[in-house]
Formats: C-alpha cells, sequence, structure tokens
C-alpha cells in the first residue's frame, strides 16, 4: 500500500520553473522586472534564436538592483502580472 502513496506523489509532483536573467526594471515596491533569455532553434531555418520575455518577480527586500543577474521560480500568483519570486542574486551588477 505504501508503493501506490509514493507512486501517486510522484505523478501529481510538478517541479516549480526556474529562470535566470538580468534586472531591467527596481521602480515599483518589493518587485523586480527580470528580463529572461531562451535560445530555441527555429523549426523552418535550423538556427538558434533568442527569444526574450519579461517576467515581475516579488523581491521582498527590494535586494536587487539594475543589471543584477538572478534566479527566479515560479509560484502563487501575488498580484496581476507577479508569478515569480527572487530565489537568489547570482552576481551583482558592476
Amino acid at each position: 500500500m505504501s508503493d501506490e502513496t509514493t507512486t501517486e506523489a510522484a505523478v501529481r509532483e510538478n517541479p516549480r520553473k526556474i529562470r535566470e536573467g538580468v534586472v531591467v526594471s527596481t521602480g515599483m515596491d518589493k518587485t523586480a522586472v527580470i528580463e529572461s533569455v531562451d535560445r530555441v532553434r527555429h523549426r523552418r531555418y535550423a538556427k538558434t534564436v533568442q527569444r526574450s520575455t519579461k517576467l515581475f518577480a516579488h523581491d521582498e527586500n527590494n535586494d536587487a538592483n539594475v543589471g543584477d543577474l538572478v534566479r527566479i521560480q515560479e509560484t502563487r500568483p501575488l498580484s496581476k502580472k507577479k508569478r515569480w519570486r527572487l530565489v537568489e542574486i547570482i552576481e551583482r551588477a558592476r
């Protein structure tokens, strides 16, 4: 019976997405805007294309500054646009 419960838990488990990006704006209180760049291959031309998206992340202590390289994690909706939270600052801007 314990085997069934462990397999059910493994099926339900959905790890939250983690992204890395550069902070482009910190004008809002407890919010940072992060630009995340994804590299994907073009379906037709098989060339690598960069796609960037702006993600709004919760920054509880207003630690992040513009230009910082940060890691963010998916979370429950915190506001209309915020669905991410700041996990760590990987590298400070120079």
